[in-house]
């Protein structure tokens, strides 16, 4: 028999101080005692983003006004299937308060990872700690590379791969300690995890090739566990992979035409959406988008953009 299926609106609310809000479920409702983000059942007929104002004021007593789509997911419990519309709610008028009863908090960003949620609210967990730009280098000399990181990161580069294929193992190694030493406060994804003496951390992961995902084993997923992991996908079988050996996060390409791979059929935006939506973690969406089409991306699932060409420096 099948299991029920839920739809549900889901607001992750950010204060002025940037502070998020939880709430407490009550310990007779479906995963009782556990934290969540504030929300709730769509009626029939309903729309996700009016389910999330409807919802909001009704069970804090706030009204929407600016609110951005954060992810989409779908999560299997025994039980039933619980479909999450997740939205980043940075404008509201109204002060926040539990009008149901429910015990509510705002937590630091960083502290998120001390409260219990119910799984299918951790891949939002990531969508928070992600930003909405996946910068990835271009693969040029040393000293011109370093040059266009500086800028990157002067103009807000967070979360960049350091590809530079042309380069020998040991020189990459190299390359990325320091960058890393110089650049602590980036989020670094950096590629050959398993010919790297270089350990994952709070700020350095590892972004796989599609045919090291598919090669990756549980054993190699648990070395990898001390930072963030990434993979490439192209298709749905990459996709479900990345999903069973739970990465953090992954890129989908190539979107549209590119020129640096002319010889990659383009998966068109309508896979894009329907890859994306099967992922159940934060997708970037890569290849030959323009950065002004990330609110087309984001209404349409994905966390934001990777590119090389259309984020580098113009002039390096």
């Amino acid at each position: 028999m099948a299991k029920p299926e839920v739809q549900v609106a889901v607001g992750v609310i950010r204060n002025a101080q940037q502070q998020v809000l939880l709430a407490l479920r009550p310990s007779n409702k479906h995963q009782g005692g556990l934290w969540e983000f504030p929300g709730g059942k769509l009626d029939p007929g309903e729309e996700a983003i009016d389910a999330l104002k409807r919802e909001l004021y009704e069970e804090l007593s706030i009204t929407v006004t600016q609110c951005e789509p954060l992810i989409n997911l779908r999560y299997h419990y025994p039980d039933l299937t619980v479909v999450l519309a997740v939205w980043q709610v940075t404008g509201f008028t109204g002060e926040a308060v539990g009008a149901e009863g429910q015990p509510i908090r705002w937590v630091e960003p960083s502290q998120l990872q001390d409260y219990s949620f119910p799984a299918a609210n951790q891949p939002i967990l990531r969508a928070l700690q992600l930003p909405r730009q996946y910068w990835i280098t271009p693969d040029l000399p040393v000293a011109q590379l370093l040059e266009g990181l500086a800028v990157a990161i002067e103009r807000g580069a967070a979360l960049i791969q350091l590809r530079v294929p042309s380069l020998a193992i040991a020189d990459y190694q190299a390359l990325a300690q320091q960058v890393i030493a110089r650049w602590p406060t980036v989020q670094w994804m950096l590629k050959h995890p398993e010919q790297l003496t270089i350990a994952p951390s709070a700020n350095v992961g590892f972004h796989l090739t599609a045919t090291e995902l598919l090669q990756l084993t549980p054993a190699q997923r648990a070395s990898l566990a001390g930072g963030w992991l990434a993979a490439s996908c192209h298709n749905l079988i990459e996709v479900e992979q990345a999903q069973q050996l739970q990465v953090d996060f992954i890129t989908l390409s190539p979107v549209a035409p590119t020129a640096s791979h002319p010889e990659q059929a383009a998966l068109g935006w309508s896979q894009a959406t329907h890859l994306t939506a099967q992922a159940n973690c934060p997708v970037y969406w890569l290849g030959g988008l323009a950065p002004t089409q990330q609110v087309e991306v984001l209404i349409d699932g994905g966390q934001g953009i990777a590119a090389i060409r259309g984020f580098w420096p113009n002039a390096l």
